[in-house]
């Protein structure tokens, strides 16, 4: 069944976004306290963004992230990779949410660093798999590896500089 033959549904597009911006939620829960008191503390290279920008960024990430799962979701009974495709998003939704945690919560840095690798590599994948289901939908997460890549270095910059 080609994809111009499949029916837009709201209700799941709406849950497929609902998602990854819950666990935005959660994660800027994590966050919270330590961008006012802990973080602020901290050496932070000059290529550091203002804390500002990533409300916004991480906010059209996670709808990307939304809209991507949606492409693959509609193709789920066409696909025999969806079981795969979708262990790997919500694997890679986890991750995401435990480098808020290890870093702005724990405080450790270098569990974090560890852990941001990990991340990038699991959202790497999800890309591919995502592709080889949807084209669209592996493209929508370009932007989130090039995000994830840019944390990576400054995640590490931060652990070297503290």
């Amino acid at each position: 069944m080609p994809t111009r033959h499949l029916k837009f549904q709201f209700l799941p597009f709406i849950i497929c976004l609902i998602i990854p911006l819950a666990i935005g939620v959660i994660g800027g829960l994590l966050t919270i306290e330590s961008t006012k008191t802990w973080y602020v503390t901290l050496n932070k290279p000059s290529f550091n963004p203002p804390n500002s920008i990533f409300g916004p960024v991480w906010t059209t990430l996670y709808i990307l992230m939304g809209i991507s799962s949606y492409l693959v979701w509609r193709k789920r009974k066409i696909s025999m990779g969806y079981s795969w495709a979708a262990t790997i998003y919500i694997l890679q939704l986890l991750l995401n949410l435990m480098w808020s945690y290890l870093f702005f919560y724990e405080h450790k840095i270098g569990f974090a660093l560890i852990e941001i690798g990990v991340l990038l590599l699991t959202i790497i994948i999800n890309a591919f798999i995502f592709y080889r289901i949807d084209k669209v939908a592996g493209w929508l997460f370009l932007p989130y590896i090039l995000w994830v890549s840019f944390a990576s270095y400054l995640t590490y910059s931060i652990f070297i500089l503290n």
